[in-house]
């Protein structure tokens, strides 16, 4: 079964490849473009297929080998060296054959809540925010704060973020859900351990060809923004809420000192949140599922523990425990990501069997 998906997959190269040589599919701009991105979608399945079709011919003649008394122990070192070529190439095309998630390669928009735990909640979501924004400036990616609400010294009661960047969905889509920590304040006299609790929800940036949204259904309203404690009040009426009233999703947005920018950004945030919810009625059972990933702030809905006592982090859907908290922190996640997306795959494999 797996050998003859495969092979159809070859076969339908194959076919792409004579196809776009032919002046009736040159000729069709549309056409064209569809079967020469399907021609380099397939192509690396195709080409570690063939690789695999080249070791198994090679596997075969070594075996045939061991009927000769002189080449006998030659051809079984080949032989291992070839089974464990075999398993690798196995491996890969079984990965190579998951359907790739059609978001994958979106940019994301991430919003932070603070939970259970009072100012302690509002500083590890801050803690969150700077692990998330320094990941990825390790990843090359552009970060945009599209609405923040902070509590001074480092918490934030809710934080979102524009992260821009190739895979910025396919490595980040994981950390939706509700993270614990577990630390002692630094207001704590007695030293005793505090759990609190910060959601994170994940939403994939879609543009207008992917959701359209018609100007009649918005209503968009201007206001100042102040920051904290009300300080930096403006004058202007540069921050914007934007309704959606067919479904009463409203987004607010107040980073930019222009009321057009922050409008903008209100849109992008007001697609995401539609379309990500379009999606979660079609499919009720999507992990990345924004009612899933947010929850309710509760620590009881944890998907992932941070131990400072112990400096230790564990996934708790995949059992996975680093002890690397710091480095973490400071936006060294991709181990556990790694791992994330492992289980991710085997899983996928398990029930495509």
């Amino acid at each position: 079964m797996f050998l003859d998906k495969l092979a159809n997959v070859e076969k339908r190269f194959i076919e792409l490849e004579s196809s776009l040589s032919r002046p009736d599919i040159i000729n069709d701009r549309e056409l064209f473009s569809n079967y020469s991105k399907e021609l380099s979608e397939l192509r690396e399945v195709v080409e570690k297929y063939r690789e695999y079709t080249e070791l198994m011919k090679s596997l075969a003649e070594a075996e045939a080998m061991l009927k000769d008394e002189s080449m006998k122990e030659l051809a079984e070192e080949e032989i291992k060296e070839l089974e464990r070529k075999k398993t690798s190439l196995i491996s890969q095309l079984e990965v190579l054959l998951i359907p790739k998630d059609p978001l994958d390669d979106k940019n994301i928009i991430m919003e932070i809540r603070a939970g259970t735990g009072g100012d302690e909640a509002a500083l590890f979501a801050g803690d969150l925010l700077r692990m998330y924004l320094r990941y990825a400036e390790r990843k090359g990616w552009k970060t945009e704060i599209i609405d923040a609400s902070d509590t001074g010294l480092g918490g934030y009661k809710e934080a979102i973020v524009n992260i821009i960047g190739k895979g910025a969905y396919s490595r980040l889509k994981y950390e939706g859900g509700i993270h614990r920590v577990q630390r002692v304040p630094k207001t704590e006299a007695s030293g005793r351990i505090h759990t609190s609790a910060a959601s994170v929800a994940i939403l994939p940036e879609v543009e207008d060809v992917d959701i359209h949204i018609d100007e009649k259904d918005i209503k968009f309203e201007a206001f100042r923004a102040g920051g904290a404690g009300g300080q930096n009040v403006n004058k202007v009426s540069s921050a914007v809420r934007v309704t959606h009233l067919p479904t009463g999703t409203v987004v607010e947005c107040r980073e930019e000192r222009s009321q057009l920018q922050n409008r903008a950004k209100a849109m992008k945030l007001l697609r995401a949140r539609i379309y990500e919810a379009e999606e979660e009625k079609l499919r009720k059972e999507r992990e990345s599922s924004r009612r899933v990933m947010v929850g309710s702030g509760d620590r009881s809905e944890k998907i992932r523990t941070y131990n400072f006592p112990q400096s230790r982090i564990t996934d708790h859907r995949i059992g996975f425990t680093v002890h690397q908290l710091n480095s973490m922190l400071d936006g060294d996640i991709d181990e556990l990501i790694d791992a994330l997306a492992t289980a991710d795959r085997a899983a996928k494999l398990a029930n495509a069997a």
